[in-house]
């Protein structure tokens, strides 16, 4: 048995929310259910909430993240299928929010709402919280007058994109500490215990072996020039944040990225897959294909992709479809492009773009672990012979004072 912390709804539209013990999630919601009440947020918990106050001290939150906009989409979504109108379900958020910046955003929302604004308009005022692709969505399931469906495909949507980022995020956490430890241990060789061999060394007053006198130079330009090397680094960093800055610059690192081995596949296979379901998505509800796509285009990080769906959209217009200027780019995977033009003749082209998605959400999957399973050894092994060819110098030229070298 779990401990599941919950919010729910009753009848009367109050809120309520509280701690239940159940076997699973789908039990604790039935659970409710069967209490009259409507299930808003249920999940798993460890350990009772300590204060009702949590995180309003020094780690509060001070701004709207993608995640608060997962949540109180999924919220909404939920209150406006129980039958409650929207202007209740905004007030009702503002008492579940748990943070400050939302009850403030969402307060806006609601007095926008309240002041005649449809719910999409009075999202659009929140510069910087929504993006173009939700607004549109939005947009959408108002003229359709299917504002709860459409939210709940928002929240999937958000929830399968989180899902794959995190997968790619957990996938590179492991490479990346171990890298900040190789640096680490090289740095403190250099830096600490070189140094206490190097007055050995210089007492001896002999002739040390080369590889000793290239690593005794490193730990000595290390302890001379780190700031140095640090302002490098720094110098570096805000160079390259420039150049990803602007268009044309961004333009050829996004091209050279694309033709990396190994990594250049797995940016295009992510890139396909949001593609894909941000396609699909819209056009399953009620946007034009070329709107989408132009919206579409927008939510590619990169440029040459996008610059692609630029080809492609004019050739649309022209009545040249989908599929055939996809193909001729020649950024997309040819499978994902035949896929689409199946969905184009057989009239399913949103149920095709979705698996499309499926398929690279799986594929970006595959590559991470195909990466991760080379990087690990090679990371490794190089670590191995760094600290390995600065020990064996400092030995080598133990040896040779003590004039036992063979």
């Amino acid at each position: 048995m779990s401990w599941y912390r919950y919010k729910a709804v009753t009848a009367t539209g109050e809120m309520q929310e509280g701690e239940m013990e159940g076997v699973a999630r789908p039990a604790v919601v039935e659970r409710l259910k069967g209490m009259g009440l409507i299930p808003i947020l249920v999940d798993e918990t460890t350990a009772k909430p300590v204060s009702a106050n949590v995180g309003h001290g020094l780690f509060r939150k001070n701004r709207v993240t993608q995640d608060d906009v997962a949540v109180f989409t999924q919220e909404i979504a939920t209150l406006l299928k129980a039958g409650l109108p929207l202007d209740r379900c905004l007030e009702i958020l503002i008492g579940l929010s748990a943070s400050e910046p939302v009850r403030q955003l969402m307060t806006q929302v609601r007095e926008d709402v309240r002041g005649g604004a449809a719910l999409s308009k009075a999202m659009e005022t929140q510069q910087g919280v929504f993006s173009r692709f939700y607004l549109n969505m939005i947009r959408a399931g108002e003229a359709g007058g299917a504002l709860d469906v459409v939210l709940q495909r928002l929240t999937e949507f958000m929830e399968r994109s989180k899902e794959l980022r995190e997968t790619v995020k957990s996938a590179l956490m492991y490479p990346a500490i171990l890298i900040g430890v190789a640096v680490l241990s090289v740095v403190i060789l250099l830096m600490w215990v070189v140094p206490q061999f190097s007055q050995m060394f210089e007492e001896s007053g002999k002739a040390l072996p080369l590889p000793t006198q290239i690593v005794i130079g490193a730990g000595d330009a290390v302890r001379s020039y780190w700031w140095a090397m640090l302002l490098c680094g720094i110098g570096v960093y805000s160079w390259f944040a420039r150049q990803m800055r602007e268009p044309a610059s961004r333009y050829k690192w996004d091209k050279r990225l694309l033709a990396l081995p190994l990594v250049g596949d797995l940016v295009g296979k992510l890139e396909v897959a949001r593609f894909s379901r941000t396609l699909g998505t819209l056009i399953g509800n009620g946007v034009t294909l070329l709107t989408a796509l132009s919206i579409v285009k927008d939510t590619l990080s990169n440029t040459v992709m996008a610059e692609g769906l630029t080809f492609v959209a004019t050739q649309l217009k022209e009545g040249k479809g989908l599929g055939k200027p996809l193909m001729e780019t020649r950024l997309f995977p040819k499978l994902a492009v035949h896929l689409v033009m199946v969905g184009e003749e057989t009239g399913k082209l949103q149920e095709m773009l979705i698996r499309v998605a499926d398929i690279y959400d799986r594929e970006v999957q595959g590559a991470v672990k195909r990466m991760l399973a080379l990087m690990e050894p090679v990371l490794i092994l190089g670590l191995g012979l760094v600290i390995g060819g600065i020990i064996m110098s400092i030995l080598v030229a133990i040896l040779s004072v003590n004039d036992l070298a063979m």
